[in-house]
């Protein structure tokens, strides 16, 4: 076990692991949570007290609404059939793109709905650990909806992540062979015993189960053969086992030999010890820092292990250790968009995005919600990072403190995007309430006023010629009043600096 964290808990370190464990916090909601003590704090996070469906989905996600949908769009395929007999083969071409072009259309709109509820539940939800390990299984377990093209199956998986969140990886992985949006994405539902698709198979080993080197080849082959015969039906979304379809024969995976199917495999990966080193190993990775010292994470994997593959434990065990405060961990993280959109909406404690700020921020910033690049997921830590999305970054904070927009794009489509913008500030109807920020009487005192804001903005304590810096600006800007107008520009300043892109 990792040896426990003894030292006195700070108020640092609670937002540390709210930022960690969720998407951070006001002040307010900080000071509460460290006022639990590190414990309760911890527990509080593991057992949340908000249901699962606590956020109403959109209508066409309900199981009914959904199946009466693809009726409807069924028999507009079958009536259009008919009426394209008597046309011209131009015509009939002609309906055929219409009516394929309304399809898009609508599973865009869908698309836009999913991805604008999720990114609504982020920032709203009192269980904020949950919403992230959410993230995590989206991230490990990537499909995307380009490919999927049924958002309705991808609001599903959604669901099925939140549901295991912090429960059993066993039963999520087994739960994922079978997923509907990943069978769509993995084309496992062709995968037959006379063509058994063998990517599938080292997917499942190589990145959601054992890593890379803890398979042979061999393995995959075989086991893509257990994994034939499932069977997806588009129209609602059910999964059968098409026994006609599935390699009943024996199979020698990992030195063993049976007439396996894909339960079977998943759980003979699951006898392997390297799967639990290598999933603690991404636990740590995504919560505290990359890199993590080998007999730290044999510690974990045999908590792991002894839990039967239970993540709650593995949590617990990482958010108590001392090393999950120590410098190596402590704002060292570069946020994801996601995190650095959520995380800014919570600090400027602002209960709701302006319309098209999440989605236009995660395109512009690299993280689409439901859109990862490829089945390998997202690439972290630095990759976030480069010329033009640092540029955005400030841009887009600019647009919440200000309403304006700093500096210009770059890029081939700058111009384009610079726009889109300006656009998009100039809907900011209200931006944040900066009497809650910083109160009149507050903003006499320079000096206080920026140690209160780096407060609020940091996690850790800046440089002091940074803290200077922004005394000198906020000097700069005082008239006879420090006006809302200067307060955000002093809150922009901030958050355009190289230690707002961590947490």
């Amino acid at each position: 076990m990792l040896p426990k964290s003894t030292g006195k808990w700070t108020e640092a370190e609670a937002r540390h692991l709210l930022n960690r464990a969720g998407f951070g916090g006001s002040p307010q909601e900080i000071a509460t949570f460290h006022g639990l003590g590190r414990e309760k704090a911890v527990d509080l996070l593991l057992h949340p007290t908000e249901p699962e469906d606590a956020f109403r989905l959109p209508d066409w996600c309900n199981r009914e609404q959904a199946l009466a949908d693809a009726r409807m769009r069924r028999e507009q395929f079958m009536d259009a059939q008919k009426s394209r007999s008597g046309m011209t083969a131009s015509e009939a071409e002609a309906q055929r793109r219409k009516a394929f072009q309304q399809f898009q259309q609508d599973n865009r709109r869908n698309s836009v709905e999913a991805q604008g509820w999720w990114f609504n539940r982020i920032l709203k939800t009192s269980a904020p650990l949950r919403e992230k390990m959410t993230l995590f299984w989206h991230d490990h377990f990537a499909s995307s909806i380009q490919k999927v093209k049924q958002p309705v199956l991808m609001m599903e998986q959604n669901r099925l992540f939140r549901e295991h969140a912090f429960g059993s990886f066993k039963e999520l992985t087994q739960s994922i062979v079978r997923d509907p949006a990943m069978m769509l994405y993995l084309d496992t539902q062709r995968s037959s015993k006379a063509m058994p698709n063998e990517n599938f198979a080292r997917e499942v080993m190589e990145l959601f189960t054992l890593g890379e080197g803890n398979y042979t080849e061999q393995d995959v082959k075989e086991a893509a053969r257990a994994f034939t015969g499932f069977q997806l039906n588009r129209f609602n979304g059910n999964v059968s086992q098409n026994a006609a379809a599935w390699d009943s024969g024996e199979k020698m995976i990992f030195g063993k030999s049976g007439a396996y199917n894909g339960r079977d495999v998943v759980n003979l990966i699951f006898q392997k010890d390297a799967c639990a080193r290598f999933m603690v190993g991404k636990f740590w990775e995504f919560f505290a820092y990359e890199s993590p010292l080998e007999s730290a994470m044999e510690d974990l994997a045999k908590t792991f292990r002894d839990a039967d593959y239970e993540v709650k434990p593995v949590l617990r065990e990482i958010f108590l250790s001392r090393e999950f405060y120590g410098e190596k961990a402590m704002s060292t993280q570069i946020k994801c968009p996601v995190q650095y959109l959520v995380q800014m909406l919570k600090e400027l404690e602002m209960d709701s995005a302006p319309m098209g700020f999440p989605i236009m921020g995660q395109t512009q910033l690299g993280q689409v919600l439901f859109m990862p690049p490829n089945v390998a997921g997202w690439d972290w830590g630095k990759a976030w990072i480069n010329t033009n999305t640092l540029l955005t970054r400030y841009n887009l904070a600019g647009a919440l403190t200000k309403g304006t927009m700093a500096g210009s794009m770059r890029g081939r489509d700058g111009m384009e995007r610079m726009g889109r913008l300006r656009e998009l500030a100039g809907r900011i109807a209200k931006g944040p309430d900066f009497a809650k920020i910083a109160a009149e009487p507050e903003r006499n005192d320079t000096e206080a006023l920026v140690d209160g804001l780096i407060g609020r903005f940091f996690c850790v304590p800046i440089p002091e010629k940074a803290r200077q810096s922004f005394i000198a600006y906020a000097d700069s800007k005082k008239g006879v009043s420090f006006t809302d107008a200067e307060l955000g520009e002093l809150c922009h300043l901030m958050m355009s600096t190289p230690y707002y892109q961590l947490c």
